[in-house]
């Protein structure tokens, strides 16, 4: 059965080629592209990895983080963040909110591979 991976990221045109791409590799992928869809379509699917912007309109990628963290069901599972934003103070609230990783955009296919299968 393949792994479930949620992304949450409002650039469509990245959701759409990441999400390609690592169908491609066999995960079934799940695509929003806001911040409160995602924390609904997590709850409803539980998903393996969450894969999760930083900058969104409405609710941002912290919030995001802070709601699925906080809920029982959502909390155990992995949030990569994977955001352009790259000051530091950003990589320490997710990380202080229970992020696991944090990938930098453009990110490398490669390292976000090697980030998923470390996880599973």
């Amino acid at each position: 059965m393949a792994k479930k991976i949620l992304l949450i990221d409002d650039e469509r045109e990245f959701t759409e080629m990441i999400k390609m791409r690592l169908e491609a590799l066999g995960y079934d992928v799940a695509a929003v592209n806001e911040g409160k869809l995602g924390f609904e379509m997590a709850k409803k699917i539980l998903p393996d990895i969450i894969l999760l912007d930083l900058v969104m309109p409405e609710k941002n990628g912290l919030l995001v983080l802070s709601e699925l963290k906080g809920n029982p069901y959502t909390e155990v599972i992995p949030v990569i963040m994977l955001t352009a934003k790259t000051e530091e103070e950003y990589q320490m609230d997710a990380g202080s909110l229970g992020a696991v990783n944090y990938l930098s955009k453009p990110v490398k296919m490669e390292e976000l591979e090697a980030a998923i299968k470390k996880l599973l």
